[in-house]
């Protein structure tokens, strides 16, 4: 007998949903009056929907996407705050195990809730309105974004356009997000340690690599809690081996458990291992020029992040948001590396925490306290706008990236 049917077939049930690529995650759009009143009842629910109740990595039974970056979910929702159209809440989905994580914000899945919101009809454009701006409340972090967002001649989301973002092939219409006010996303403070850049001891690893490691690192919490480190800190063997290798990915690994404890997310290393979402982590690296081939402003960075135990095949929006933040002020993991043998105009950052003004890039450049940061990542380059208020280098106004995103599928999805 090759199967045995289950003698109480359990019956399933089905809800509204739309399947969207935003920036570079791909995921499930959801509103949120469709689930439960109570949050409890979520985790069952969507870890059915997308194929990752019975803990199987390959989400064969869901829709699902076997990957940290195509297994999300966004619950959206009209907003009745004063000030906000629109209330987010973001669940990442583990493909490894029957787990959902609510601890941080995807910047990537939060580019898709304006239009999501637009074409849903959850806000409306005015009549001969093109762009639209949509003021998004993210309930994991509770901060305020506005996404300016294009609007077709019937209102909904215009999603033609002649925007690229590195990691999607094609081009669609360009969507501002900023994050306002986004420092302290989660811990109340943008360095929660009071230090700009620490030393971190963890294991090297296990085998044959097992000498305990210490390692330089910024912990900042800007838009979501991020881990920096300064690649020249990791041993050899890391850059030998490449972030890929299993002994790397235990390495960020146990410093990313460590800083967690560091931050106050967690009580233990323990704890910090069975969230996976929250802190996130990143490898920073300096490039050796300020110019590219063709004479433009390159990137001054770069950034191999990582997620949910494994490389990320590009940048999380948030990472772009904590990278741009460190880079505008001194002290950082990410500003010192700047910092290593610059050539060209490319400011100086001062130890007594004055940038010197303006921080200004050929063709690019800004007055004032607006900074523009080009980052490096494994498929591209984005760019990330920091603002920061006049009398102090340290408070964050906002930080603006740019993303694009497209309606994939709509309907309904069963779970048991």
């Amino acid at each position: 007998m090759v199967g045995q049917l289950h003698p109480t077939p359990i019956p399933r049930k089905r809800i509204p949903a739309v399947w969207m690529r935003a920036g570079t995650s791909k995921g499930l759009f959801l509103r949120k009056e469709h689930l439960p009143q109570s949050q409890l009842e979520w985790g069952p629910m969507l870890l059915s929907i997308m194929g990752s109740r019975l803990g199987d990595p390959r989400q064969i039974d869901g829709v699902g996407g076997a990957t940290s970056t195509t297994s999300k979910v966004a619950l959206v929702a009209k907003s009745t705050k004063p000030g906000v159209d629109v209330e987010y809440t973001f669940v990442q989905v583990s493909t490894t195990e029957a787990k959902i994580d609510v601890s941080g914000n995807c910047g990537n899945m939060a580019s898709g809730v304006g239009p999501f919101a637009l074409d849903e009809g959850i806000v409306t454009a005015c009549a001969g309105e093109t762009e639209v701006d949509i003021r998004v409340l993210n309930t994991n972090t509770n901060r305020i974004l506005v996404e300016t967002v294009a609007v077709a001649e019937d209102g909904t989301f215009e999603e033609n356009g002649d925007y690229a973002i590195a990691g999607v092939k094609g081009t669609g219409s360009p969507i501002k997000v900023r994050f306002l006010s986004p420092a302290g996303s989660m811990t109340g403070q943008l360095f929660p340690t009071g230090k700009r850049t620490e030393e971190i001891s963890v294991c090297g690893g296990s085998g044959s690599i097992s000498e305990p490691l210490v390692v330089r690192a910024t912990l900042l919490d800007c838009a979501n809690p991020f881990v920096l480190v300064d690649d020249t800190s990791l041993p050899a063997w890391y850059h030998e081996r490449g972030p890929d290798d299993r002994l790397s990915l235990e390495l960020i690994e146990q410093i990313r458990r460590e800083s967690s404890v560091r931050f106050g997310l967690t009580s233990s290393i323990d704890k910090a291992a069975a969230i996976r979402g929250t802190p996130k982590i990143a490898v920073v690296s300096r490039l050796p020029t300020s110019e590219s081939e063709d004479g433009t402003e390159a990137a001054v960075l770069h950034v191999t992040a990582y997620s949910m135990g494994n490389v990320h095949p590009s940048l999380p929006l948030t990472g772009a948001v904590c990278i741009g933040m460190s880079l505008s002020v001194p002290g950082t993991v990410s500003s010192e590396a700047y910092m290593r043998d610059i050539k060209g105009d490319r400011p100086l950052l001062s130890s007594s925490g004055s940038t010197g003004g303006c921080i200004r890039y050929q063709g690019i450049g800004s007055g004032g306290q607006q900074k523009r940061w080009r980052i490096r990542h494994r498929t591209g380059e984005i760019e990330a706008e920091v603002s920061l208020a006049a009398d102090d280098s340290e408070v964050v106004e906002s930080v603006a990236v740019f993303r694009t995103a497209r309606r994939l599928f709509e309907g309904s999805v069963l779970f048991h």
